[in-house]
């Protein structure tokens, strides 16, 4: 290998650090505010881990006025926290009703970064692999759309997402089901879609989980032949 990964790794690996990179995996522009709270520390200390994050190139930072909004610099951070999260040993279990209900629900369904991870997820990566609408090649990473019928019924252009820099469709391997899940442009594209069908909302309260619909669930099963609890 050419390049080293200890500057990304050491970056990664401090723990208030890391804690922000977790909740900037949900793909929304976060605050430092907001940043601060989640990892536990002062606006000063994270407005210092912030800016090292800036200069390791982990994350960007969109200026609206006198605010700062701060995300991961893109996919490919996200894949590496993702890692990370499979080959960290498993988290305490949670030890109260609060936390006991935000564990499930990032189970049941969330964001990774841009495209739908979880249960549902796995699930929906599933059921479009049984029907031979998608097709992993041999190493089964990359995924090769096989029926484009039941993504243009919800008006995704595949030629335009084929045309897009980043890959165009491959599995991520989700940390809490050890199962992959649909990743890539028309990962993005799919749960993009999903929100504004209003198949999906996100929860108040800055959680990760995802809260699928009653319409969502009809749709998934209907329009694209995955079926989910409720829960």
């Amino acid at each position: 290998m050419d390049a080293t990964i200890a500057p990304a790794a050491a970056l990664m690996g401090e723990p208030t650090r890391a804690a922000m990179l977790v909740a900037l995996i949900e793909g929304r522009a976060l605050a430092a505010g907001e940043l601060a709270r989640r990892a536990g520390v002062s606006a000063a200390t994270a407005s210092a881990h912030l800016a090292r994050l800036l200069d390791g190139d982990l994350v960007t930072v969109i200026k609206q006025g006198r605010h700062r909004y701060y995300r991961l610099a893109g996919p490919d951070v996200a894949a590496a926290i993702e890692a990370l999260s499979r080959l960290s040993p498993p988290a305490p279990p949670p030890t109260g009703l609060r936390q006991v209900k935000a564990r499930d629900a990032l189970k049941r369904a969330r964001s990774c970064y841009d495209h739908l991870a979880g249960e549902a997820g796995v699930r929906l990566y599933a059921s479009l692999a049984e029907r031979g609408t998608l097709v992993a090649d041999l190493s089964g990473d990359r995924v090769q759309v096989k029926d484009a019928r039941p993504f243009a019924s919800l008006g995704i252009d595949l030629g335009s997402l084929e045309r897009q820099r980043r890959a165009f469709a491959r599995t991520c391997l989700d940390w809490t089901e050890r199962a992959p899940h649909l990743a890539g442009a028309l990962g993005a594209a799919l749960l993009d879609r999903m929100f504004v069908l209003d198949w999906l909302r996100r929860p108040t309260g800055g959680s990760r989980g995802l809260i699928v619909t009653a319409d969502g669930r009809h749709g998934l099963a209907e329009r694209l032949g995955c079926v989910l609890t409720e829960g």
